[in-house]
């Protein structure tokens, strides 16, 4: 039976569910037999990394153009844990086949993995910094959204790994799949929460005055980056589209 676009209903069906949040079925699915870090580049991907990549040079030419302290691992470590967080994104996003998902899933881990790691170090350095006299905590958007962005980050780390390698703790596989909807919604959240927070840096003292990163730059950055990624969300993974 045809449905209303002339298509037969279950390639209809099937079409949809392949259907990115933008643009035409198949611009951003991984295809059999390609490389699989071709994820990366396809689609609009191209644009997600030039987005991702100017905002990491933003940060790491500016810090290298001035001396180096101890508080510039900071800014350094967190940039490249989002530049790491967005290509576990970008390595998983094109997947459909159940083959793909169980490889993308070990990429996307491992592109976190090291992300996550990169952030807590550049959280570990902060708090360091802090220790003393005369330093006040959470005082800042800057910091209020950063501290905010480690909690929501270590809580979907643990949701993450737990659903894939431990559904048990879950019941069952079946109420652990019933999650990953909500761990991605929460992830795109976390990222562009991320991206917000580096915005936000761009007001303090130190970035502002001292290293010279305009907010418009991180700002044209951050929306090159999100541009990229937003357009290969596929509805039925969010579960918006059966």
């Amino acid at each position: 039976m045809a449905s209303a676009t002339g298509i037969p209903e279950r390639a209809d069906r099937i079409h949809n569910e392949e259907e990115p949040l933008l643009g035409r079925a198949g611009d951003a699915s991984q295809e059999e037999g390609k490389p699989f870090l071709l994820n990366l580049w396809i689609g609009t991907a191209p644009i997600a990394q030039a987005g991702i990549w100017i905002l990491a040079a933003i940060v790491w030419g500016a810090i290298f153009s001035h001396k180096l302290i101890f508080f510039s691992a900071h800014p350094l470590l967190n940039s490249a844990g989002l530049l790491l967080m967005s290509q576990a994104t970008l390595v998983l996003q094109p997947t459909h086949t159940a083959e793909q998902k169980r490889t993308g899933t070990l990429y996307h881990f491992g592109f976190n993995l090291l992300g996550f790691s990169s952030l807590l170090s550049g959280f570990i350095i902060i708090e360091i910094n802090k220790r003393g006299p005369g330093h006040e905590h959470f005082t800042s958007p800057h910091a209020i959204m950063g501290l905010t962005t480690y909690i929501l980050l270590i809580i979907q780390a643990l949701i993450g790994f737990t659903q894939y390698f431990t559904p048990n703790l879950y019941g069952n596989v079946d109420n652990a799949k019933k999650v990953y909807k909500y761990h991605r919604m929460l992830g795109y959240t976390i990222f562009t929460l991320g991206l917000a927070t580096v915005c936000a840096a761009s007001k303090t003292y130190y970035t502002d005055k001292i290293l010279g990163i305009q907010l418009w730059a991180v700002l044209v950055a951050s929306v090159l980056t999100l541009a990229g990624i937003l357009p290969r969300v596929k509805l039925q993974k969010l579960g918006l589209k059966q």
